[in-house]
């Protein structure tokens, strides 16, 4: 049994002297071993700045002074990565049998920089054709082969340059604690960063496989990023290139607050569309960047959807393509007659529109109702396109009022906000539409219009102020509450009530906010009535002329007393208007008297002026001439002087 004790002894004699060997080790020569390994295993030169210590408790290791790792050699950019400092902690049993096994690593104030170039190639794929993880040959391509106890990184700084678009990000304060404890093994990570200007985003998970990760294959994963606003899990598989398939949940108290921690800025959604938002999905995201969304609910507000959706990522723009369902939609938070009175008028709350330039789009969209701009409408299908901040929503079918609406609006956001389209109505009870739209409610009966529309601004105010367009409108029985003509064809009254008629039709233009109508008629069954005049769609206001004429006035000598409705559309005053009815009715003794008065005139004039009107000839001709003649005379008389 002697030899085994020898054979023990010199086991451990063999291993003092390695640690001893070791210990005495210098600590530049340690560093620059790390630095090889990395430059074998990434193909990138690094270099180290500065005195580097070795450490031997608790972990046997160097830290550096300042670190580089070179760029790609097509970048003119600077390093890859650079940092104030760098602490690498080593396996001392590894180091024993000849290998440097890395399983601690901490980056102080690290500078990351990605770029991609204007053909395409980024900056940050690494690796070195046949190196395997271990360093030995290999018929793959390998990235850094490390397994890390421990990995901390504080101060970081992020940069990303597209050459092809110009475009550029920059994400602050990174931090990362990476655990890792074999190469082929499980992480975990949590590492938190402030986009710039925005709030801080905290990312936290576990990955079942990093190596696989890196080396570009798929492994399960599950994370949760977290900032004000909400978070968003995903809990599936993923690969890089970019890749994964899973389940992904969004709750978003703020959602933008939540879009300003990812870097978006600060985005104002309007009550609806998602102020607050839940949303899950199963997620596809393929290395084209095209993710797709199956089995999707969405919460926007008080508006819930149903359906899939597909994104292709890789635009300039997302450009979104969604089947969609929903209940009643309310969108009544974009704005409308609901959020103003007549004394106050339209609301001059900004309206933001920037959403529509966030994305584009064509959606299929099937409700069972809609609330929007202050008007309610029932089953509809509508079909959505969004492009380049310009969003068009056909109306495939849309039922409302006790009738139907076809046709197409218009929201644009382009150069400031617009809004426009061109309508038809069918069968649709009027009092209830002018009610919700307007605040009048003394129409009733079914009527079928059209409408064509355009205005400019920032609010609602803004836009009802600068409607331009035209249209018509035609209507059977119906009636009108608030004047009963009758009665004031009959007795002269106004006596308020309400007037029956048989049908009614009129065409109308508007400009600047103004609607203008001058041939509105109305039949009754004694009594028809014209009616032209103003309709101020911003100032909320009207200035309106009826002329009710009994159906025997014109043969009998009737009377004709026109009506006029003038002030705001919550109470507006009604009267007869004399003085158009004196116009109206006396035509023949006003031009009787005006003949009248003209005969005494001209008397007057032939008896002082001594004026001869000849037969044919008018007063005004008979005094030119008489001047004339005196001017003449004059003349003479002068020159014989």
């Amino acid at each position: 049994m002697r030899w085994v004790f020898r054979l023990i002894g010199f086991v451990f004699v063999l291993v003092g002297v390695a640690l001893i060997g070791v210990i005495f080790l210098p600590g530049d020569r340690i560093a620059q071993v790390a630095a090889d390994q990395i430059r074998a295993q990434t193909g990138r030169e690094v270099v180290l700045k500065g005195d580097s210590k070795a450490s031997f408790y608790p972990v046997l290791g160097i830290s550096t002074g300042a670190l580089e790792i070179a760029n790609a050699p097509w970048s003119g950019s600077g390093p890859l990565i650079k940092a104030d400092s760098l602490k690498v902690g080593v396996d001392p049993m590894a180091l024993i049998g000849g290998e440097v096994k890395i399983v601690g690593l901490e980056a102080v104030n690290p500078e990351i920089l990605l770029e991609k170039a204007a053909d395409g190639r980024v900056n940050w794929q690494l690796g070195v054709e046949g190196v395997a993880p271990s360093g030995q040959p290999s018929g793959r391509s390998n990235a850094l082969a490390l397994s890390l106890d421990r990995a901390l990184i504080s101060g970081g700084v992020l940069r990303y340059v597209d050459h092809g678009t110009g475009q550029e990000t920059r994400v602050d304060d990174i931090a990362l604690d990476l655990r890792w404890p074999q190469y082929r093994g499980a992480a975990s990570l949590k590492a938190s960063s402030r986009p710039e200007g925005a709030g801080a985003l905290t990312l936290t998970g576990d990955i079942a496989d990093l190596a696989a990760l890196i080396e570009g294959d798929v492994t399960g994963i599950a994370v949760k990023a977290s900032a004000d606003g909400g978070t968003v899990s995903f809990d599936g598989r993923a690969g890089l290139p970019m890749q994964a398939q899973g389940l992904v949940v969004a709750d978003l108290p703020d959602t933008g607050a939540f879009l300003a921690s990812l870097g978006f800025g600060r985005v104002s959604l309007p009550q609806g569309l998602g102020r607050r938002s839940k949303v899950s999905g199963d997620l596809t995201l393929t290395t084209a960047q095209r993710l797709s969304l199956r089995d999707l609910s969405v919460m926007l507000d008080q508006n819930g959807f149903a359906g899939e959706v597909d994104v292709d990522l890789a635009a300039a723009v997302p450009d979104v393509t969604a089947k969609l369902s929903a209940g009643v939609l309310d969108l009544s938070g974009l704005g409308g007659p609901g959020g103003s009175d007549s004394a106050s008028g339209w609301s001059k709350a900004p309206i933001d529109a920037s959403a529509l330039g966030l994305f584009n789009a064509k959606v299929t969209l099937g409700l069972q109702g809609l609330r929007v701009a202050g008007l309610s409408f029932g089953n509809a299908g509508l079909g959505i396109t969004v492009d380049r901040s310009r969003a068009v929503v056909t109306l495939n079918r849309m039922a409302g009022y006790s009738g139907s609406f076809a046709g197409q609006v218009v929201a644009n956001n382009r150069n400031g906000l617009s809004v426009g389209g061109n309508v038809k109505v069918s069968g649709v009870e009027m009092q209830q539409l002018l009610g919700d739209l307007a605040g009048i409610t003394r129409f009733t009966g079914l009527s079928d219009a059209s409408v064509d529309y355009l205005g400019a601004g920032n609010s609602v105010h803004a836009l009802m102020n600068s409607l331009s367009g035209k249209g018509g409108v035609t209507m059977g029985r119906g009636t009108i509450k608030g004047i009963d003509l009758d009665s004031l064809m009959r007795k002269g009254l106004a006596t308020g009530g309400t007037t029956v008629f048989d049908s009614l039709s009129a065409s109308f233009t508007m400009e600047k906010g103004d609607l203008y109508n001058k041939d509105l008629l109305l039949q009754l069954p004694v009594i028809s009535a014209t009616g032209e005049g103003r309709v101020g769609l911003g100032a909320r206001d009207i200035d309106y002329l009826f002329t009710p004429k009994a159906a025997s006035a014109t043969s009998e000598g009737g009377v004709v007393i026109p009506v006029r409705i003038r002030g705001p559309w919550s109470s507006p005053k009604i009267w007869p208007d004399l003085e158009k009815a004196i116009d109206l009715n006396l035509q023949d003794e006003k031009k009787a008297l005006k003949e009248k008065a003209e005969t005494k005139v001209k008397d007057k004039l032939q008896k002082e002026l001594g004026v001869e009107v000849e037969e044919g000839q008018s007063l005004e001709d008979a005094l030119k001439k008489k001047i004339e003649d005196e001017a003449v005379k004059g003349i003479f008389d002068l020159l014989k002087q």
